[in-house]
Order: structure tokens, then C-alpha cells, then sequence
């Protein structure tokens, strides 16, 4: 077991308002039971001028998931009990349902909600209600691979966790309660699923140093996926609580903890609401949470008995920010990377999910586009980048990637950059058969947008960019969720005379949606 370096950990602490400013922020460090360093600066609220404060309670966002599944084991032993509900919430699926085990680990294959509610004409600071989440739920006729056979988040997964944990006729704030937050000392977490109020009156702000910070305006219900608000000291009680039982194989943590598998057998590397990761070669379990206008992360290494929280009221980088005290504070060097060659630099289609992977060479790393943000890769030998989860080889022009989260082994083709294309061939109505929602392709001087529409309305203008032939990008930066799902591939179909008869439209979080041209 490492000691901790204090005075590197001391500086690191020092140095996070400058390397990640905004309005707030607070973080821990918490070192074989006990806490050795923290830090709480700023406001949580500019405009009424509050201090943030160990105190303050800030939306955890996702790392509320954890909790959710760990209420659940505590109340029903395990997943089981719940399997003959849940087909109650999904009664328009066709083919092999997920079990609730799948929903736990991210494997249901189930198409994330807040990514759809783009598709369905969301606006990002319209108001989600707690009544529009069910709806959406029982319409799902399919996802977008079989149950278990991979790994992609899903809020979804966790807001009908929600639900069926309602079967003991208990709310799921008093299942957390319960068996969590009473236990581990968390006196002040609550339960706080509308975002329009926040707890505290803390303020989540949008913006960096650039362009100043605004209040983020969000206006979803979550629960079960995110909704918990606590304070620093009450996931400082959370990590101390999760040493003191390390050892107690019953304990809730431990159980949470444990390693998933696929339904192949592999090695999971997501259970239960928890990301299991490695830091310098020393295995972590832990999770980010993210809002419009907040991020937050936790992070635990059982065998060196060391965790770290980060909280801000603002969007800098969080995860970055507590994987940056766990090296400083274990004395752990930032890897280096070899010089990546320009050549690396260029577009390939995904077949097994429809997407395109582009990859961008930055001096020592390379920026892989494919998933939810941009992923950092090191080359690692010839022909090789590579990143914890992620592997890309080259197989002549193609190119293998294997995405080891994912249990995803694929061989990507290379696609000709087009940077100039006929939008007004695309131009027209699209339906989805699968959902009835609507998307409809404008141009004006020669830009196109696309116009998507569905329960919840019509959206905003998004713009439609050519990157190959008959392969567009629609690029959504923001969301009702954050972070937004990135880069919609909106691949262009014909029929036998070569005219525009569809299009297959996906992003990471919601893939292979197949929308047929009006006539």
C-alpha cells in the first residue's frame, strides 16, 4: 500500500481553482479511513452572493446510479425479485427483453432517453415532467444491440430501476435512506429529482474564462438515474463508510463493486452504477455526474485505500480533476506519449453500429470522435493508439478498434473526407418507423439544418455538415441532459435508381434509427 505524498497533494488542491475555474467547487481526499486534505472555494450562487461551503448540497447527477442499485440490493437481496415486473414497463418489446441485471450494468441495449428527446423535438431548456419519463419508457419496441452482449450508457436503464423499486412500497429516497445514507452518516442527502429547484439555491453555471459564466436553465425531472443532491460532508461520510465495510463481503459497496461480466463471459468494466477503471495500473471503481452547468466525480481504490470527490458548480473538468489528486497524492507520473504521425489523421465507418470514427492527431495524442466526447489516444507501439478502454490497430487502410467497455471488436473502412456535397438532394421529410418521430432537412444558401420533431414539440435549427459520400454529421451541442450526445451520423440511403430513399440516424448513445424518405 502507497503513502500518500501530502505536500504534492497539498499543491494539487492548491491549484484547482486556477486549472479548472468557475464560479465553485469543493473536493476531498479521503486516505485509509480518514479525511487528509480538502478544499471548498467560490460561490454557490453568484448573483446572491453565497459561499460555496462543505455544507452547500450540489447535484451528484449520475453518481446518484450507485445509489439506486445499492438501494435495491439492500431492500431486495438482489435483482431477481424484480424480473416479473419489469416487463409491465416495457410492453411493446419485441424480441428477448434485458433483465434487470442488464439494466444495473448497462447492458439492456436500450437506446439512452435523453439522447431520443433530441430526436423528439426537446429543446434544451424546455421543462422534461415526471410524467413524460413512463411514456417513453413502454413505446420502446427494440435497442440497438442484444441484452448483454454489450456495454452503452443509459439513463433509461436507471429511471425504470426507479420504478420497479417502488414494488416495496417504498419512495426510492427512503430505500437510499435506509440502507445508505443512514448507515454511512450522509445526514443531509436528499433526493432532489426537479431540477427547476434546486436545493440550497445553489446556481450551475454554463460557460468558461473565454466568454464569462451564465446560469445554466434546465428544467428535467430525473430520478433514479441522477436526482440525489448531497453536500462534501456527506460524501465524505459516504467514502469513509465505504473503507470502514471494505472488508465485509456482504456490505453494500462490495457488492456494488464487484466485477460484471457480458453475457459471453468477458470482463465488464461497468456494474451496478459503477465504472471500473485503472489509474497508473491500480484498479479504481467510481463514477462522473454531469448536468448543465455542474460536474462532479468520485473515485476509490480499495487496495490503496484512498478515494477522491470533486464537485463544481460549473463545467470544467471534473474527472480530470480527481484523477489528477489520486496521482498527486500517491505520487503516480502522467504517462507519456510518443509523437502520433499526421497520417493517423482521417474518417472510418463503423458497420456494427453505424457510426463514423474520425481521428485527429495533436502532437503526443490523437483525438478519437466517436462516442459521447472526444477520447484521448497514445500510440503505444507501430500502427498502434491506445487508451484504457480503447484500442485502435491498423489493417491496411482499415482500421480494427476494439472498445473494451464496450465489448465492441470492429473493422472500421475508411471514408473520403467531403467537405462540399449537394445538400439539396438530402433536402425533404423523414419519418422513423420505429418511433414516429420526425426529422425534416432545410437548406438556405447552400447550408443545411435539420429540423427534428416529436412528442415533445419541435426542436431548434441544428446544422448538417457533409464528411463523406452520402454520410452527413449533425452536430447537437446542447441537450436537456449534459453532457449532449455529440455527433449525430446521418447516413444517406437509395433506392435500385439512386434516389434518396432514407437515412440511418445514431449517436453513441442512440444508434441504428431507421428513417424512411415521405413521398
Amino acid at each position: 500500500m502507497k503513502s500518500l505524498n501530502l505536500p504534492a497533494l497539498e499543491a494539487a488542491l492548491n491549484l484547482l481553482p486556477i486549472r479548472f475555474a468557475g464560479p465553485g467547487g469543493v473536493a476531498v481526499v479521503v486516505h485509509e479511513g480518514k479525511e487528509v486534505a480538502s478544499r471548498v472555494w467560490g460561490y454557490a450562487s453568484l448573483e446572491t452572493h453565497a459561499r460555496m461551503t462543505r455544507r452547500t448540497r450540489l447535484p451528484i447527477c449520475s453518481i446518484s446510479k450507485q445509489f439506486t442499485c445499492g438501494s435495491i440490493l439492500g431492500e431486495f437481496g438482489g435483482t431477481e425479485a424484480l424480473e416479473a415486473v419489469l416487463p409491465d414497463f416495457l410492453p411493446n418489446f419485441e424480441g428477448r427483453r434485458p433483465t434487470v441485471r442488464q439494466l444495473c450494468d448497462n447492458q439492456s441495449g436500450l437506446r439512452d432517453y435523453w439522447a431520443m428527446t433530441v430526436l423528439e423535438g426537446a429543446r434544451a431548456e424546455q421543462t422534461f415532467r415526471r410524467e413524460d419519463a413512463l411514456p417513453m419508457v413502454a413505446a420502446i419496441r427494440g435497442g440497438h444491440f442484444h441484452p448483454g452482449a454489450g456495454y452503452s450508457y443509459c439513463n433509461c436503464n436507471y429511471r425504470i430501476l426507479a420504478e420497479l423499486a417502488t414494488v416495496s412500497g417504498k419512495a426510492l429516497e427512503d430505500l437510499c435512506r435506509r440502507h445508505i445514507w443512514e448507515p454511512a452518516g450522509m445526514a443531509t442527502a436528499v433526493l432532489a429529482p426537479d431540477t427547476r429547484h434546486p436545493v440550497d439555491s445553489v446556481t450551475g453555471y454554463e460557460g468558461n474564462d473565454a466568454v464569462g459564466f451564465l446560469a445554466a436553465d434546465n428544467g428535467v425531472y430525473w430520478t433514479g438515474d441522477a436526482g440525489i443532491s448531497a453536500s462534501l460532508d456527506d460524501l465524505l461520510a459516504y467514502e469513509r463508510w465505504i473503507d470502514a465495510t471494505r472488508e465485509d463481503e456482504n456490505s453494500i459497496y462490495r457488492r456494488i463493486s464487484a466485477k460484471p461480466r457480458f453475457a459471453d463471459g468477458s470482463a465488464a468494466r461497468y456494474g451496478f452504477g459503477l465504472a471500473h477503471d485503472e489509474i497508473s495500473g491500480l484498479a479504481v471503481t467510481g463514477h462522473g455526474g454531469a448536468l448543465r452547468g455542474f460536474r462532479a466525480h468520485r473515485l476509490n481504490a480499495r487496495d490503496e485505500r484512498i478515494s477522491v470527490v470533486v464537485m463544481f458548480n460549473h463545467e470544467a473538468d471534473a474527472h480530470g480533476a480527481a484523477v489528477g489528486l489520486f496521482r498527486a497524492g500517491l505520487g503516480l507520473a502522467q504517462p507519456a506519449g510518443k509523437a502520433v504521425a499526421s497520417d493517423w489523421k482521417g474518417q472510418w465507418l463503423c458497420p456494427t453500429t453505424g457510426l463514423l470514427a474520425r481521428l485527429e492527431p495533436q502532437g503526443d495524442m490523437a483525438k478519437l470522435r466517436f462516442a459521447t466526447s472526444p477520447e484521448t489516444l497514445f500510440q503505444t507501439a507501430e500502427g498502434r493508439l491506445e487508451s484504457t478502454d480503447t484500442i485502435v490497430e491498423r489493417n491496411g487502410e482499415a482500421l480494427r478498434m476494439r472498445r473494451l467497455r464496450d465489448n465492441l471488436d470492429t473493422i472500421m473502412h475508411p471514408v473520403p473526407v467531403v467537405e462540399m456535397a449537394d445538400a439539396g438532394e438530402i433536402a425533404g421529410d423523414y419519418v422513423c418507423a420505429e418511433t414516429g418521430a420526425n426529422l425534416r432537412i432545410e437548406t438556405h444558401g447552400g447550408a443545411a439544418f435539420v429540423l427534428f420533431s416529436g412528442r415533445f414539440g419541435e426542436g431548434r435549427m441544428e446544422p448538417v455538415h457533409p464528411a463523406g459520400p452520402d454520410i452527413w454529421l449533425v452536430r447537437t451541442r446542447r441537450s436537456m441532459d449534459a453532457p449532449a450526445p455529440g455527433d449525430w451520423t446521418l447516413h444517406i440511403s437509395r433506392d435500385s435508381s439512386g434516389r434518396v430513399s432514407g437515412a440511418m440516424l445514431g449517436c453513441w448513445l442512440a444508434r441504428k434509427l431507421d428513417y424512411r424518405r415521405a413521398a
